[in-house]
């Protein structure tokens, strides 16, 4: 019997990328084992943490070892909360294979049979020191890098051979919505023969819908004035990204308005402008009003301003427009006054 990694935690905020981090983790652990004898899969909220702590404690039957699936156990954000896991991990069975998965519990009020859980639930550090004390490991799903390497160190995984340009063209079509890749990945395998390459103009078929993407993204489009992205990207926030129209204009809004406040108030740099936003962390924000401001004047931040406020009139009900064309010919006026 190969050694078991004792304890995994697969943690992240795309339910899609955590999904597959655990398919992928409970492979590597069953191997080529009969998983009707070996694997057990259990939901926090269903039963209790102790049934899941028993179960690991639990030496195997029929076979050598055994694998532990304990879902929805990011429910909980104190040391005492996880006490009877951190107390396991002291020393862990040698023949379980325990999968703990920091998911957010589905329930949205306390049920019988099932332990309290937190609304802000928080990763308790006691915990994650119990795991790389015993030799775990803790999986984070979430997409940290800005460029290309993660998409195509996942494409090699999927064994294809994409060329640089059509990574390219998958990452800036997921914008936000990174777990769509798995699907577009899938697609290209059962389209694709294996080790062919694949080139950026034949990938467009098997896409989809286009992923949602950041507010500022938008704005630095108006603020170049390119209106042909500025409304491909109010399309793909209300599509693909699901946000509804007043959503997305809250942030163009804020955008004016710091421009506005920034006007005539005396900054000599990104820290003062800071201090007169209001904002705190970092001063890159109030580097952008400031100058972003600065290059369209007041007459141009103050019309920018009543278009926004027309347009949140219409939004509400003032005109017989679509959402969506109210938002595409606002974005549009911003951007064609921006140049």
């Amino acid at each position: 019997m190969t050694e078991l990694v004792p304890v995994r935690l697969i943690k992240g905020s795309d339910g899609s990328l955590r999904g597959a981090a655990l398919t992928k983790a409970i492979d590597e652990a069953v191997g080529g084992a009969d998983r009707s004898l070996v694997l057990e899969d259990l939901d926090l909220d269903e039963c209790l943490l102790g049934a899941a702590v028993d179960a690991a404690q639990t030496p195997p039957f029929l076979t050598d070892f055994r694998v532990v699936v304990v879902r929805h156990f990011g429910r909980y954000s104190k040391q005492d909360d996880v006490a009877p896991v951190i107390e396991y991990l002291k020393d862990p069975l040698q023949t379980t294979a325990l999968i703990l998965v920091w998911e957010p519990t589905a329930l949205t009020s306390e049920k019988e049979g099932s332990e309290p859980f937190s609304r802000t639930p928080k990763l308790p550090p006691a915990l994650s020191k119990a795991i790389g004390a015993a030799g775990g490991l803790i999986i984070e799903t979430d997409l940290k890098e800005k460029g290309d390497g993660w998409l195509s160190a996942l494409a090699r995984e999927h064994g294809l051979n994409l060329e640089p340009r059509a990574i390219k063209v998958i990452n800036d079509f997921l914008g936000e919505d990174r777990g769509a890749v798995l699907t577009i990945l899938q697609r290209l395998k059962a389209v694709f023969d294996e080790g062919a390459k694949i080139r950026a103009d034949e990938i467009g078929p098997y896409l989809g819908q286009a992923g949602g993407v950041p507010p500022w993204d938008l704005t630095d489009a108006i603020d170049r004035g390119d209106v042909a992205k500025s409304v491909d990207l109010v399309q793909r926030m209300m599509a693909g990204g699901g946000r509804h129209a007043l959503a997305v204009i809250a942030p163009l809004q804020t955008h004016y308005l710091r421009m506005a406040r920034l006007d005539g108030a005396g900054a000599r740099s990104e820290k003062e402008a800071a201090v007169i936003l209001g904002l705190k962390g970092s001063t890159f924000p109030a580097k952008k009003s400031m100058a972003q401001g600065k290059k369209l004047g007041r007459a141009k931040v103050c019309r920018g301003i009543d278009l926004i406020a027309r347009a949140d009139l219409d939004l509400k009900g003032a005109s017989g427009w679509s959402p969506e064309l109210v938002m595409e010919v606002l974005v549009a006026r911003l951007a064609r006054m921006a140049r």
